[in-house]
């Protein structure tokens, strides 16, 4: 008998804990129609009401446990393949009884009840779930895959202590950014060295807004992520826990990217002392898996007054205490301003890209607009301009400027 309140699975309890595992556990157990009504709203919600095999599955894929965390790093010992076989057997079990209802819901299915379906678990399950086949087989998908909530997201921000998955994380790729050809490679070069646990520096990227030092991040989270790369991001309120995050991050199997976008900070800002820890220069070591990496518009991060030097008995000594900080990025690598060739050579290209048929003069003419009308030209520029040029030729409107 599969108990309700102690379920008998060792390493994959949480998925007893599942709105739908629970509610057709108790169904099962107690006869209860209404507990069954709530495992069939839940499957419906996941479009898997007539997979229930199929849904245990999932979850079992997707759990966070000790066998997929040993799985993902290296050999999975004896002890651990007996326990983890032990849970699927009873979660098998569970699924079969999809097709073995207590009398009192078969009555209600007979009389019309609408049915949860048994289905099939597919692959990497076997026939027999527990069989050594197919523990070794959910042992490869998790050493290839990763484990928990880490299988399908790459990019994460911090909260409450702990890693929470950002949903929509930006899809760009290195061949949607268009030139800084050079700044792309540096950047590349440290991450691969990063990912192959090389030698790295933490990397500060700047320049002015809109030149694709943020998108550069995400292309390179988006290219490496098979190989194990993943993304913390880190507000910049948030920076005096950066240590906390660290050594969160730290703990974990994969390498981290952590991000803090749009830097820039006060002179008096307590957040800057925490930074500099966080870089360089206190007991918490640099760790191998976790990179540093903040983008700002300020070359030194720190905002700079004349008053502060002219009120400074020791003005070069607050200089120092300024430009500091962006001297412990190992890396700091300029995006600079967009001039109208650059612009333009990527108005071309991204034009290209979507297949936008206009004369170039035409073409070139209504991006100068566009950057007089929008406040100057940068690579975003660019990429809004040929969004609201591929808009309006779908649509078959004018184009106004």
């Amino acid at each position: 008998m599969f108990d309700t309140q102690k379920p008998a699975l060792i390493l994959l309890r949480k998925i007893a804990e599942d709105a739908a595992v629970r509610a057709f556990i108790e169904a099962a157990e107690e006869d209860e129609l209404q507990s069954y009504a709530r495992a069939l709203a839940a499957l419906l919600q996941a479009g898997m009401q007539q997979n229930f095999a199929g849904y245990l599955a999932q979850k079992i894929c997707r759990d966070d446990n000790l066998f997929a965390r040993t799985a993902y790093t290296g050999e999975v010992g004896e002890d651990l393949r007996a326990a983890f076989a032990h849970d699927l057997k009873v979660l098998q079990a569970l699924a079969e009884r999809a097709d073995e209802l207590p009398a009192g819901i078969a009555a209600a299915v007979r009389e019309g009840f609408p049915r949860i379906g048994k289905g099939e678990a597919g692959a990497p399950f076997g026939k027999d779930w527990s069989s050594p086949e197919t523990v070794d087989a959910l042992a490869a998908y998790f050493r290839q895959h990763g484990f928990g909530k880490f299988i399908d997201n790459r990019a994460f921000y911090f909260e409450g202590g702990q890693l929470v998955p950002v949903r929509n994380a930006p899809a760009v790729t290195l061949a949607d950014l268009k030139d800084y050809e050079e700044e792309k490679r540096i950047v590349e070069d440290n991450i691969v060295s990063f990912v192959r646990g090389l030698p790295y520096s933490d990397m500060l990227l700047y320049g002015d807004k809109g030149t694709g030092k943020s998108s550069t991040v995400h292309a390179m989270l988006n290219k490496y992520a098979p190989q194990g790369l993943r993304a913390a991001e880190l507000t910049k309120e948030k920076v005096g826990q950066i240590n906390e995050v660290k050594e969160l991050l730290a703990s974990l199997p994969f390498r981290f990217l952590l991000f803090i976008d749009d830097l820039s900070l006060e002179e008096r800002d307590e957040k800057v002392t925490a930074l500099k820890a966080g870089l360089e220069g206190s007991m918490h070591e640099k760790s191998a898996n976790v990179m540093i990496v903040a983008t700002s518009n300020r070359r030194h991060i720190v905002k700079e007054n004349f008053s502060d030097r002219d009120n400074s008995v020791h003005a070069r000594d607050t200089m120092e205490e300024q430009l500091s900080l962006s001297d412990r990025f190992g890396l700091t690598v300029c995006f600079s301003s967009t001039g109208k060739k650059e612009y333009l050579s990527i108005i071309r290209q991204l034009a290209a890209d979507d297949k936008i048929e206009m004369d170039d003069e035409r073409l070139c003419a209504l991006a100068e607009r566009w950057a007089l009308v929008k406040g100057g030209r940068s690579p975003r520029r660019a990429r809004q301009f040929i969004d609201y040029l591929f808009s309006c030729q779908a649509k078959g409107t004018e184009i106004l400027i």
